[in-house]
Order: C-alpha cells, then structure tokens, then sequence
C-alpha cells in the first residue's frame, strides 16, 4: 500500500502528460478539438480514466506482476482537421510516447538529485529515500508506458503508424477494428502476453540507471 501510494501519483503524471502530448500536437497539426474541450490541461481530473487509471495499475502493484500500467481518458482529436492527414496522424501518435521517453530521463535526473541530497543534507534522509523511490518508478513506468502504446493493435498508438505500413486492402479493416483491440489487449494482459515488454523495459531501465550513475560521480 505505501508502494501504491507511491506509483499511482507518477502513473497519473505521465500517462497525464502523454495524452497532453496527443492533444498539444493535434493543435499544431490544426485540429483544436482538445483545446476546445479544455483537454491540453495538466490538472489530472478530466484525463483520469477510473479504471485505467486508478483500478488496473492499483490491481496490478498490489497483486505484484512487475509491470505497472494504465491509461487516461482518450484526448479527442479530429484528423480530418489536420493540415496533412498522414503526417498529423503519424506525429499525434507518436507523441505521447515520446513524452513518455524523455519523461524516464527526466525521473533519472531526479534519481540523481535524490543521491546528492544523500551527500549534502543527510538529515532529510527520509526525503531523499522517498524521492529516490518515486524516480525510479518514473523511470520504469515511464518505458513501460512507451513500450505498451508502441504495440501494434488498435487503439494503440503504434497501430495508426502500423497501419501505414500495410497495403491499403489489409490497412482499412486492420483500422476498423478500433476499439476492439482493447478486447485482445485484455486477453493478452490476463494470460500474461505483456512479458515479452519486460526485456526492452529491463534494458532502457539499465541504460537509464547508467545515465544516472554519470550524474552523481
């Protein structure tokens, strides 16, 4: 329960700031359906999704599986609004992982901060363990979030760049399956079809904990 007190903050953060990332993008591709519906916004509550972002990863820290993950409520984005149809939909897509790549290097640099508050103000230990803790789990999350939304099943972001890459007979039904996929993703969720996430997750962590390391020789 104190680790779930922990996680869930961060979760919501990030997975906050990568729907954030969807709708700010949108808006410089033209399409001003998240600005008008107040959605490029950080305060949490009109992006929280109660099961993907409070019920599931709550499940999942507290049942122990290893892999924390969840989601906001969709920020609504039109592309036929979009100055370039394929472009704007290729970078809405990949911008909230990107946010969620450069968020776990953000955490690692906290990470670090937490190491010098150890040297230089030893007696907020307490801090500096808790703070510690919540960039790790930034870290983790953060790559496991980037990796999850890179599978290629709808509405995952990675399907709408998938999808281009199919011949245009296999791409329109494959996009047409929308959010049905969250059925499949389910599925492979209860049988533990996610482990395979849990090698790159391991190995960005690894690469994140070395660029750590370099910050506080």
């Amino acid at each position: 329960m104190e680790n779930l007190l922990i996680v869930l903050p961060v979760l919501i953060f990030s997975i906050v700031l990568h729907e954030v990332a969807h709708g700010w993008v949108a808006h410089r591709q033209g399409d001003a359906t998240a600005a008008m519906l107040g959605r490029l916004t950080l305060n949490p509550i009109p992006h929280i999704d109660p099961v993907g972002s409070i019920l599931l990863p709550a499940m999942l820290a507290l049942t122990g599986t290893g892999m924390i993950l969840g989601w906001a409520k969709p920020v609504p984005v039109n592309p036929r609004n979009f100055r370039n149809y394929k472009r704007g939909d290729i970078l809405v897509s990949l911008a909230g992982v990107t946010v969620n790549f450069f968020l776990a290097f953000g955490f690692a640099i906290l990470w670090a901060a937490s190491e010098w508050g150890f040297r230089f103000a030893p007696g907020l230990i307490g801090v500096w363990e808790a703070l510690a803790q919540m960039a790790q789990y930034g870290v983790y999350i953060n790559f496991a979030l980037m990796m999850f939304n890179l599978i290629p099943i709808p509405p995952l972001d990675g399907s709408h760049v998938f999808a281009y890459l199919l011949p245009p007979r296999l791409a329109v039904p494959y996009r047409q399956l929308g959010m049905r996929g969250i059925v499949v993703l389910f599925i492979l969720l209860y049988f533990g079809g996610f482990r395979f996430l849990a090698w790159p997750v391991e190995m960005l962590f690894t690469v994140a904990v070395h660029f750590k390391d370099l910050l506080v020789v």
